[in-house]
């Protein structure tokens, strides 16, 4: 064989090279079921499940992997893919550098990419697209591959689906405040504000903010046409099945606002739900008021009431009664939660101002110190995109999902200013 023979022979080695090859011994496997997301794509069977992407079928459907890298160094990159029927070319994209690969064949095969420069520590978003195929599909993708020098042990990713963590990287960190409040105060009464910037009112978005130690108060995206304000106390019996609650045990309705709805709930505790569907808006402020007084023997009710901060009127949400139960408002709380997986690579945030306590004996405390703090997708280091912190009008904010880089760590301490804003709220109006 001649040189020019050689030369010639190199050139036409194709790009998808066995990464067997082309790897550094560090490698790590990226499934896509815990860290891919699918847009543009019209056709509904394009989704990412468990077992990677299944039904790519469009040239305009991009597939965003997202990775989080702790130092810069070289990133050696492959894809690990089967094409049922015929031959696929297919575009990887990442850093402003492109490359694409001819992929082909029924058996699973790793395709080597390519090598790009991490500049600096922080999330990389790799997005796949298919430029032409002869097959029904583009092919079945299951994971990337990752190595080089920037690969190393801090690489943030959800690496298996053991605890269903596929399902909850989706879903995306949840953030909480935990409020300071007086230990020797019986608190009957917690009251909080709410707004939600404009453009973070993300589909799937809970924006929590009144918590306490047997249930949760907020507000909800739930689907482009609906948001709902929602309030729901847990039942003392431990199960995520409602109907395996005793009579002795159930969460009992006492009273509801006009137009609320109320049912049981389960999968995350069980006890009673109440929901308004409401069209609250992005830019507006919103307070809620919580109330938790002891009655009869071994029960406590729980009242919610809602506001725009804008009307002087309050609206009765729901009032519960829970037995085995002896209690006064304990550990208020406000979180941010993401609950539409295939909606937790797009950031949200929402700012909570002028929280206060009223004892039972009818005296005000502000509330101006909070920890905080995150679920176990934040605490195990699947995702380290969330933030918690204070904002310039001296107001908290939570924010999490989108894959932003500035995270705050978790267990962080927050002091505010105190306001001095009593609420003004008379108490014989309420409904």
């Amino acid at each position: 064989m001649t040189l020019l023979t050689q030369i010639l022979f190199l050139i036409s080695i194709p790009l998808f090279l066995p990464a067997s090859g082309s790897h550094d011994a560090n490698r790590l496997p990226v499934p896509l079921g815990g860290n891919a997301w699918v847009s543009n794509a019209s056709d509904r069977s394009t989704r990412i499940t468990n077992d990677g992407l299944t039904g790519w079928t469009q040239s305009e459907t991009v597939i965003s992997t997202y990775i989080r890298f702790a130092r810069a160094g070289t990133l050696k990159l492959s894809a690990t893919l089967r094409v049922p029927e015929g031959e696929s070319e297919i575009r990887a994209s990442l850093l402003g550098k492109s490359v694409e690969f001819s992929a082909s064949g029924n058996a699973e095969k790793e395709y080597y990419l390519g090598e790009w420069k991490i500049t600096k520590p922080g999330y990389v978003k790799i997005d796949m697209q298919g430029v032409t195929q002869t097959g029904g599909s583009f092919g079945q993708l299951r994971e990337l591959g990752i190595s080089g020098e920037a690969v190393d042990e801090k690489t943030v990713f959800v690496r298996n689906n053991e605890g269903n963590y596929f399902y909850w990287g989706r879903r995306g960190p949840s953030v909480h405040l935990k409020y300071t409040a007086p230990e020797t105060v019986d608190s009957e009464w917690f009251y909080n504000e709410i707004t939600v910037p404009e453009g973070s009112d993300v589909l799937g978005s809970y924006f929590m903010a009144n918590g306490f130690a047997e249930g949760y108060f907020g507000i909800q995206v739930n689907s482009p046409t609906e948001r709902r304000v929602l309030f729901s106390v847990w039942s003392p019996f431990k199960t995520d099945n409602p109907k395996e609650i005793p009579d002795d045990q159930k969460i009992l309705l006492e009273k509801k606002g006009e137009g609320v709805t109320t049912n049981d709930f389960g999968n995350e505790g069980s006890g009673g739900q109440s929901y308004l569907r409401y069209p609250w808006k992005a830019g507006r402020t919103y307070r809620f008021l919580l109330r938790a007084r002891p009655t009869e023997a071994n029960y406590t009710t729980y009242t919610a009431y809602f506001s725009d901060a804008q009307d002087a009127n309050w609206q009765l949400i729901a009032s519960f009664r829970r037995p085995k139960t002896t209690t006064y408002l304990k550990s208020p709380h406000s979180f941010l939660e993401n609950f539409i997986p295939n909606t937790g690579n797009l950031a949200r945030q929402v700012a909570f101002g002028n929280q206060w306590i009223r004892s039972k004996e009818g005296v005000w405390h502000e509330l101006v110190g909070a920890r905080f703090t995150g679920d176990a997708t934040a605490r195990n280091g699947f995702r380290q995109d969330y933030a918690g912190g204070l904002l310039p009008n001296n107001q908290f904010f939570l924010k999490n999902c989108g894959f932003f880089d500035d995270s705050v760590p978790l267990n962080t301490e927050l002091t505010r200013k105190p306001l001095k804003k009593t609420p003004v709220i008379d108490f014989s109006q309420l409904p």
